[in-house]
C-alpha cells in the first residue's frame, strides 16, 4: 500500500533525506523553500530595499538558490533587487558551456544578468593558468580569483550583498578540510551563514542548512534547467577528497553533515592564538589579511613566471627566488661585482636592455664568447 504524504492525503513519492519525512512533490516544495526562508529570516540576511548579485554558475545549486530566492522574494515580500552574476574563468569546453545555461535562466527567470571574466579582470584564463602551473594546484588560483572576481563584479553593479550556493555538504566538507590543516582563522569563520562583513560586500549562504541530495531533488522534480557536467579540474582538487570522506559518513549517521556544522559553529579559539585581521590590499584596494591580497601575489607570480609565489609559504617561495636573481646577478658581473667591460656602451646588456643579451639569444653574450662589437 503506497505511503501517504506527512503534510497532506496524497500519496507521497519521496523520502526526505533530511529529516526521513515521506512526502508528495508539492508538500515537498513547500517545505523546502519555507525552510530557506527560515533561515533567511532568522539570520537577519536582508533588509528590503538591497540589490542582491546571485553567484550564477548553471551547476544545480545556483539555479535553484536563483529560483527560490525569486519565489521567497515575491511570496514573502522581500523587497529585494535581484540581479545574476556569473563568472567566465576560461575553461574551454566547461565553463563556456555552462553560461549558456545561465543564458537561459536569465530568460526563465526574467532577471538581469552580467559576466565578468579572469580574461577581462586578470590578463589570464584558467586553460592558460593550468598549462603554466599544471593540474596539482590549479583549483588554488581559481578558488582565489573567483572569490575576488565576484566582489569586483557585484561591486560594478552596485550590489549590497552577494548570495552563493553553499550548502550544508559544502561547508561540513570546508569545516573538515580546514581541521586536517590546522587552519585555525578559517577554521572559525567557515561555518559563520554571513561573511566579508568587515570589507565591502558580505556574502550570505542561505543554503546553509539545506542538504545537497535535496537540493537535487528539488531541481529533479521542478525540472529546472541547469549544467550537470563537473568542471574538467576539479578531480585533483583537494576538497574530493573531505567530500568523499562525509558521503561515507552519511551513509552510518545521516545527520552528519548538519552535526559537522554544528561543531564548527561551537568552535572557541584561545584568546592567545593570533588571528589574522583584515584590512585593504594596497595594490587593488580589496579585502585581505595582508598588505598584498593573495589574489595579486598569484598574479605577481603568474606574470613573471614564478606561479608558485602564490602556492604554500610565500616567504620560502620569495626567498629562493631572490636567491636565484642573486646568483644571475653573479653571472652577468666578472665574479668580483663588477661589471663587464661589454655592458660600457655598446649596443648589447647583460640585462637584456640593448639590441641583445644573454637572455635574448642575440649576437653577443658574457656567457658565449664574449662581446662582438
Amino acid at each position: 500500500m503506497p505511503r501517504k504524504c506527512g503534510g497532506c492525503d496524497k500519496n507521497a513519492i519521496l523520502k526526505r533525506p533530511k529529516t526521513g519525512d515521506a512526502l508528495c512533490k508539492e508538500c515537498f516544495f513547500w517545505a523546502f523553500e519555507e525552510e530557506i526562508h527560515h533561515t533567511i529570516e532568522s539570520a537577519k540576511l536582508f533588509s528590503p530595499g538591497e540589490t542582491v548579485a546571485i553567484g550564477a554558475s548553471g551547476g544545480k545549486d545556483s539555479t535553484v538558490l536563483a529560483h527560490t530566492m525569486k519565489i521567497l522574494n515575491e511570496r514573502h515580500g522581500y523587497g529585494l533587487n535581484l540581479i545574476l552574476l556569473s563568472v567566465d574563468e576560461g575553461i574551454t569546453g566547461y565553463r563556456d558551456d555552462s553560461l549558456e545555461t545561465v543564458k537561459r535562466n536569465q530568460q526563465q527567470y526574467d532577471l538581469p544578468l552580467t559576466i565578468v571574466s579572469y580574461e577581462e579582470l586578470y590578463g589570464w584564463t584558467m586553460d592558460a593558468i593550468v598549462k603554466q602551473i599544471g593540474l596539482k594546484n590549479n583549483c588554488t588560483f581559481c578558488g582565489v580569483f573567483r572569490r575576488q572576481a565576484l566582489d569586483r563584479g557585484a561591486m560594478k553593479l552596485g550590489a549590497n550583498k552577494i548570495v552563493t550556493g553553499h550548502n550544508a555538504d559544502d561547508i561540513a566538507e570546508t569545516v573538515i578540510m580546514n581541521v586536517l590543516r590546522g587552519d585555525i582563522a578559517r577554521l572559525q569563520r567557515c561555518t559563520a551563514i554571513t561573511t566579508g562583513t568587515e570589507g565591502y560586500l558580505p556574502r550570505c549562504k542561505p543554503f546553509k542548512y539545506t542538504y545537497e541530495k535535496e537540493i537535487v531533488m528539488y531541481a529533479y522534480f521542478k525540472k529546472l534547467d541547469y549544467f550537470s557536467t563537473e568542471c574538467i579540474y576539479s578531480p585533483n582538487a583537494y576538497r574530493g577528497f573531505a567530500r568523499a570522506y562525509i558521503k561515507d559518513l552519511e551513509k552510518i549517521r545521516p545527520s552528519s553533515i548538519i552535526d559537522i556544522i554544528h561543531s564548527g559553529e561551537s568552535l572557541s579559539v584561545k584568546k592567545d592564538v593570533r588571528m589574522p585581521t583584515q584590512t585593504v590590499c594596497t595594490r587593488c584596494n580589496f579585502i585581505s589579511s595582508n598588505d598584498v591580497c593573495k589574489a595579486c601575489v598569484m598574479l605577481e607570480g603568474l606574470n613573471k613566471g614564478r606561479p608558485r609565489l602564490g602556492i604554500g609559504k610565500l616567504h620560502k617561495e620569495r626567498r629562493k627566488w631572490e636567491e636565484e636573481l642573486e646568483e644571475q646577478s653573479k653571472i652577468l658581473s666578472n665574479g668580483d661585482g663588477t661589471t663587464p667591460l661589454c655592458c660600457g656602451g655598446g649596443k648589447c646588456g647583460a640585462d637584456g636592455g640593448g639590441e641583445c643579451g644573454t637572455d635574448e639569444g642575440g649576437e653577443c653574450g658574457t656567457d658565449s664568447g664574449g662581446c662582438k662589437n
